[in-house]
């Protein structure tokens, strides 16, 4: 299917790696131009040089901190003009209400949560002014499964689903993956394996209970968000995709 996004503007943020960057190749391959911001210089050159590997297009990168206040208007002045937003920074740590402290919890939330709002916030008005533009948000499913091992997670993500269902009958629209196959995953689950089961060597194990044996592939997540960011998808808005294998049913994260 051509999604008809050929010479768009788009901009992804945690785009070095991860689902952010699966997103950025599929993005690529539909002739988007690109902007992707991380913290890490280095990363953000890599995934550059790979993504023009794939497709002629324009690809600028951003090596900022969005958790810094200010930063989102900041990187608004650099790409003023856009056609497609992916907020998709952010890494909440697992961990009860008595295990995250105030500072790691402000931390995420100031990344993830905060940067999101103020991201949104930034280019809703601006693509409001022209007429056209599509925000979607990379959220979770521990907003919908909500999990007190993973509570700082679970509050945040369920305050972003809130925001974009909220916001969403002007624009955005969100999607919530289960456990993707990432390397933020494989932190996670080696954690989860020394507690349960005395050992993080055996994160492996616990994939057994995944859906279908396994956690989600990254592409998987960046196709249902590249046809959210297209033409096809035009009358979809304040809307939440879980893609999480039926996880949220079964009341579990991991």
């Amino acid at each position: 299917m051509d999604m008809r996004l050929g010479g768009r503007t788009a901009l992804i943020t945690g785009g070095s790696k991860g689902i952010g960057f699966s997103i950025a190749e599929m993005l690529a391959a539909e002739g988007c131009h690109l902007h992707l911001v991380a913290r890490s210089r280095d990363e953000l050159q890599a995934a550059r040089t790979r993504l023009l590997e794939i497709a002629s297009i324009d690809v600028e990168i951003h090596a900022m901190d969005l958790a810094a206040r200010g930063s989102a208007a900041e990187l608004a002045t650099r790409v003023p003009q856009l056609d497609i937003l992916v907020n998709n920074a952010g890494s909440i740590p697992r961990g009860t209400v008595e295990e995250v402290d105030e500072e790691r919890w402000r931390a995420a939330w100031d990344l993830k949560v905060f940067g999101y709002i103020n991201l949104s916030r930034e280019y809703y008005r601006r693509m409001k002014a022209r007429g056209h533009g599509v925000i979607i948000n990379i959220l979770g499913n521990g907003g919908e499964a909500l999990d007190a091992g993973y509570i700082a997670g679970a509050a945040g993500n369920a305050a972003l689903m809130a925001f974009t269902r909220a916001l969403g009958g002007q624009s955005p629209k969100g999607v919530n993956p289960g456990p993707v196959a990432t390397d933020r995953l494989v932190g996670l689950m080696r954690k989860e394996a020394g507690t349960r089961l005395g050992d993080a060597e055996r994160w492996q194990e616990l994939a057994k209970g995944f859906p279908f044996g396994r956690a989600a592939t990254v592409e998987e997540i960046a196709a249902t968000v590249v046809l959210l960011a297209s033409d096809h998808s035009s009358y979809t808005t304040g809307t939440i995709v879980t893609i999480d294998g039926g996880i949220v049913n079964r009341g579990s994260l991991i």
